[in-house]
């Protein structure tokens, strides 16, 4: 009888351990598996369980939860949605997330293990922690000076402070209200289907995703090669520069809008946005080392992260003379953001040392307690620092006797480039309005914010379309924003 019972109890033993490795395996190795299945909603269901954190700016949520009592229990909310869509990005229970929401998700869902009150405590407990917040380095007056700015105009605008990268303004127009895609029933689809059929592309963001020809905002950078190449030595001396200016190897001749342009000194071709001489400048320094110095002010450079992606500005390192002179100019397959066009003015500014551009300040738990900081952001030397200085007064000649008048901003030195961008098949487009500035307060130390402008749609005739008289003004109303002066031209 006892070897009977010793028999059963040893098979009762077994059936135990083959419970035990079932369950082993169904939860440890199967569960990749089943926490991928579509059907298992298990992970939906305590992703929305608890409020997700939230966005600030200034200090202040942009952001927010609402408890809808259904079994995706809380549902993202935003205020001002349509005025930080280009820093938030959106947060849907139906299409995910994008822009800040998608790269700081891990923060803002809880899953981040940083949230956990002891190393592997998630992982052992299957749990999930309260969603942290994000503080970015937007400044709510420049970014709402910058919106109200473009109003309805389709366009971009991107500031940033000089000496740090922090990036103080990102707007795109037209944009759209975030909230319309966050719940997960019949609404939240007809906007998603409204919203990508709608031929303006409410739901791109112009500032960082988009590239635009910059035209001659661009001869920012091909200044700035010519000097540090020592193609250039003498501001004020004669370019040896003709007008119209045949590109090397071809019979087309470039021209001028404005007038006296002939053997322009790179001052007045600076101050009058003279075309023939920075395109023949272009020619003189060579592909060599007008891609060099591109690329050092950030251009073809494809890893940018803020952290969310940013689109690759690019300088064709494969030209002919032509092309090169044209490149030159801010045209051919030359492209930028309006991030990136910030980013060059900002070199300018700050010595010639270019700063890594980056949007979140800091992260933290739900309480309060830090979890990362910015910390110290990466630097590189775009032109040397005596170019900087005889930029930085190139700049404040197009503002205070050029093309670039409306930017001036009263109690403060500000510096500017203009750009009339053409475009499409024969430059039958709109031409896009362009303007890069910085600006520093007459107290200030240093400059405080650089900013770049471009209006795709300006609505005024095409011949009247002008960086100055477009994209100029909003420049200026950031700035005011960002130094705290009373609104107004300078000499007013």
């Amino acid at each position: 009888m006892t070897r009977y019972i010793r028999h059963a109890g040893v098979f009762c033993a077994l059936l135990l351990v083959a419970l035990l490795v079932n369950a082993a395996r169904v939860q440890v190795v199967q569960a990749p598996a089943h926490d991928a299945n579509p059907a298992n909603r298990r992970q939906d269901i305590a992703r929305y369980q608890g409020p997700r954190g939230d966005i600030l700016v200034g200090g202040r949520p942009v952001t927010g939860s609402r408890d809808t009592a259904e079994q995706l229990r809380h549902e993202r909310t935003y205020a001002d949605g349509p005025l930080y869509a280009p820093v938030t990005g959106f947060a849907s229970q139906l299409y995910g997330t994008s822009l800040l929401e998608r790269a700081e998700d891990g923060v803002l869902s809880g899953s981040d293990p940083m949230l956990a009150p002891l190393p592997l405590w998630n992982d052992l407990t299957r749990g999930r922690s309260s969603g942290g917040d994000v503080e970015t380095t937007i400044n709510p007056a420049a970014q709402r000076a910058a919106f109200r700015g473009l109003g309805s105009r389709k366009g971009a605008v991107a500031a940033v402070e000089p000496a740090t990268g922090r990036i103080l303004a990102l707007v795109s127009a037209p944009s759209y209200d975030p909230q319309v895609l966050s719940g997960n029933g019949a609404t939240a689809a007809r906007s998603w289907a409204r919203l990508n059929g709608d031929g303006d592309k409410p739901m791109l963001n112009r500032a960082v995703r988009q590239t635009y020809p910059p035209g001659s905002t661009f001869k920012v950078v091909t200044a700035a090669a010519a000097l540090d190449a020592g193609v250039i030595r003498d501001l004020d001396a004669p370019t040896d520069s003709p007008a119209p200016y045949t590109l090397p190897g071809t019979t087309t001749r470039l021209t001028n809008e404005a007038d006296g342009c002939v053997d322009a000194s790179l001052r007045d071709a600076f101050t009058w946005s003279c075309n023939t001489v920075f395109a023949k400048l272009g020619v003189d320094v060579g592909v060599r080392d007008m891609s060099a110095t591109a690329e050092a002010f950030g251009f073809n450079d494809g890893g940018l992260g803020i952290p969310f992606p940013v689109a690759r500005s690019t300088f064709d390192t494969s030209v002919d003379d032509a092309q090169l002179a044209l490149s030159s100019i801010g045209q051919y397959n030359t492209r930028a953001t309006p991030l990136q066009m910030a980013t060059v003015a900002a070199a300018v500014a700050n010595g010639g040392l270019v700063r890594t551009p980056y949007l979140v300040e800091r992260t933290t738990r739900a309480g309060g307690e830090t979890l990362r900081t910015a910390g110290a952001r990466p630097v590189r030397q775009a032109m040397h620092p005596a170019t900087s200085v005889r930029l930085r007064k190139l700049m404040r000649d197009v503002v205070e006797r050029g093309t670039g008048r409306n930017a001036a901003v009263r109690g403060a030195t500000v510096g500017g480039k203009t750009g009339t961008a053409q475009h499409g098949i024969g430059n039958a487009g709109t031409p896009y309005a362009w303007f890069v500035s910085w600006a520093q307060g007459n107290r200030d130390m240093e400059p405080k914010v650089a900013v770049a402008v471009v209006v795709e749609d300006a609505s005024a005739r095409r011949g009247d379309i002008t960086g100055g008289g477009v994209a100029a003004p909003i420049a200026r109303a950031v700035m005011e924003a960002v130094l705290g002066t009373r609104p107004g031209r300078a000499g007013r």
